[in-house]
């Protein structure tokens, strides 16, 4: 029997129109899901995108410097205002403008002048590798950054040699400043009981060693801020002291503004800059302060009015208040001027800063030296003595390593007591215009990175880059030829070529380890 065909079923009414309803709903539903994988995309995309820019913007900073491995962030705030304030506040200043004044005259407040223009770029250049890079191994290891391995190598030691004659030449201040009360007594042990007080602060701890620099330095601002009011006064009431009257017409009365001529004032650039030597320390203490970043501006910006005010107003006063002629080597002219107002224990009392000053000076040397010897060692740049660290997180070895040396210092006391000063402060200016020089073309490099986007450059920044570098080099540049003529700097021209030929030979020496301990210490390579 043949099969029937099936009658045909009847759709319920409306279902066109649901059918329809659902092809309508199920298309929507694709373009929802591709909506979403468009939006999924996209950020996926973006979150790569972050990621790249976060991975370009750690690419950006600095890594951390190995040479900071082992120290603790002591220093207050506190400390490093005043590290920075009195640094520069020592025995150029306090003992050393004496004989220039008899060198050169009322002139010589233009030579402070000039060398104070110079330190105030040399500072902000500073200021801005420090802010790139807060670190102890300050410009060792900006110049090894920016330059080249062999500029750390250079740059460290001459920096450490500026610091080890400037102790010798400190700790003969120290002798000279006794001689004030005891003439007789011998220069060199006073030299060697400053020494042996203040090699045992600085290896005790660096807490310590911020706590003393900032009682001197406190005691050096005072002074010299006692000075100034005093000789201010003296001047606005013509006041008689001695057989003279603090007058500006002691500018002019005797000799002239110049009385050695201008070629005198030039000549004792040289002594100038020794006496700005220091103001680089705060970026050594860097490394070791809490919150650099944020302390670091005001510590280098107060450089400015302090350079303007301490420096060429004090010497500007002195001149002023007395005659030039009446100062004399050996003894400070601040104690000149206070022991001639006549009041009983006033010069004794100036007396005992200036003794401060020096201490402070030798005390930042042992500190400096330490730290910057500690960096080379790490590099295989210098004996593995000299970096070791105490249980009380202090370099000690670069710090023996100095005071070594300041004991040697101390001999010179003994055969040349009359010359030590001179020799000492003399091949020290030689590291103090190397260690200027490497600042600012470390920063003209560091410009020229960040211009090219391979570092982020900091926002508190050098003024005038790259031209007010470059003619600030080329001053210190002058300084160094002018150094020929003088007959006082003979021993800094005479060190030059045996510097020039120890360094390069030292260099080839120490250069395959160096390498080698460079790789060791690099840290790993950020994630592409």
């Amino acid at each position: 029997m043949p099969e029937l065909p099936e009658p045909p079923r009847k759709r319920p009414k409306g279902f066109e129109e649901t059918a329809e309803g659902a092809r309508r709903a199920a298309a929507g539903a694709r373009k929802a899901a591709e909506g979403a994988r468009e939006v999924a995309g996209g950020l996926g995309e973006m979150t790569a995108g972050a990621g790249h820019v976060a991975v370009d913007a750690a690419r950006q900073l600095p890594p951390p410097s190995p040479e900071d491995e082992g120290y603790q962030q002591s220093l207050k705030p506190r400390h490093v205002r005043m590290i920075a304030m009195g640094g520069a506040i020592g025995v150029g200043l306090f003992l050393g403008s004496a004989q220039r004044l008899q060198n050169a005259g009322p002139g010589l407040v233009l030579a402070y002048l000039a060398a104070g223009i110079a330190a105030l770029f040399v500072m902000r250049a500073l200021g801005e590798l420090v802010l790139w890079k807060p670190t102890s191994g300050s410009f060792v290891t900006y110049a090894r950054d920016f330059i080249g391995p062999w500029a750390g190598f250079a740059s460290g030691w001459m920096y450490w040699l500026n610091w080890a004659m400037t102790g010798v030449a400190e700790t003969t201040a120290v002798g000279m400043y006794v001689h004030y009360w005891a003439p007789d007594f011998p220069q060199w042990i006073s030299a060697a009981i400053a020494l042996a007080v203040l090699l045992a602060v600085n290896l005790v701890s660096v807490r310590l060693f911020g706590e003393l620099e900032f009682w001197f330095a406190m005691l050096k601002v005072a002074a010299l801020v006692a000075f100034l009011v005093v000789g201010c006064f003296l001047v606005a009431t013509h006041a008689k002291i001695g057989d003279y009257h603090a007058q500006f017409s002691n500018l002019t009365d005797y000799g002239g503004f110049f009385p050695r001529g201008f070629w005198m004032v030039l000549l004792s650039l040289q002594g100038v800059i020794f006496a700005y030597a220091a103001i680089e320390m705060v970026g050594i203490s860097a490394g070791e302060a809490e919150n650099p970043r944020k302390v670091m501006p005001g510590a280098i910006n107060g450089v400015v009015w302090r350079i303007a005010l301490f420096y060429v107003g004090a010497i500007f006063l002195l001149v002023v208040v007395l005659p030039w002629t009446v100062y004399r080597s050996g003894e400070s002219p601040f104690v000149t001027v206070f022991s001639a107002l006549g009041v009983p224990g006033i010069g004794s009392i100036m007396n005992i800063v200036v003794i401060t000053a020096a201490l402070s000076g030798t005390n930042s040397g042992l500190y400096s030296t330490g730290r910057v010897l500690r960096s080379l060692s790490q590099r295989g740049e210098a004996p593995e003595f000299v970096g070791r660290m105490s249980s009380h997180h202090v370099p000690y070895g670069g710090i023996l390593f100095t005071s070594a040396v300041y004991l040697a210092g101390i001999a010179l006391n003994i055969w040349v007591p009359h010359s030590a000063f001179d020799i000492a402060t003399s091949i020290a200016s030689l590291g103090v215009l190397t260690t200027w020089a490497t600042l600012l073309y470390a920063q003209i490099r560091l410009r020229r990175r960040a211009m090219q986007g391979e570092i982020q450059r900091p926002d508190y920044r050098m003024p005038g880059s790259p031209y007010t570098n470059w003619i600030t080099l080329g001053f210190l540049a002058f300084v160094v030829f002018l150094m020929g003529f003088d007959s006082n700097q003979k021993w800094a021209v005479i060190a030059i070529p045996f510097l020039v030929v120890g360094l390069w030979a030292g260099w080839r020496f120490v250069k395959n380890r160096s390498a080698a301990a460079a790789a060791a210490l690099r840290p790993p390579a950020p994630p592409r």
